[in-house]
């Protein structure tokens, strides 16, 4: 093998490795949010996003979105004086 050779087999991993990253780290991202956000559904928002991880990636916008909206809490009843 020559150097180029080398080169290119260097450059193939690292290409491979950044691409494993970026998609574990998109697949992490919705889940992390709302986890930082408080999401009252943080649990199903992190599992959505592993999902769209064997999906393609599709619905991959949903749950990001889903992860920065937050649906309001129910106010407590008011007591009769």
């Amino acid at each position: 093998m020559s150097g180029i050779d080398i080169f290119a087999w260097i450059v193939l991993i690292v290409l491979i490795a950044s691409t494993v990253f970026v998609v574990v780290f998109m697949a992490m991202l919705p889940g992390m949010i709302a986890r930082r956000r408080d999401h009252p559904w943080k649990e199903a928002v992190t599992v959505g996003g592993w999902v769209t991880l064997f999906l393609g990636f599709a619905l991959w916008p949903l749950v990001l979105i889903w992860a920065y909206v937050d649906i309001p809490r129910k106010a407590a009843p008011e007591q009769a004086p």
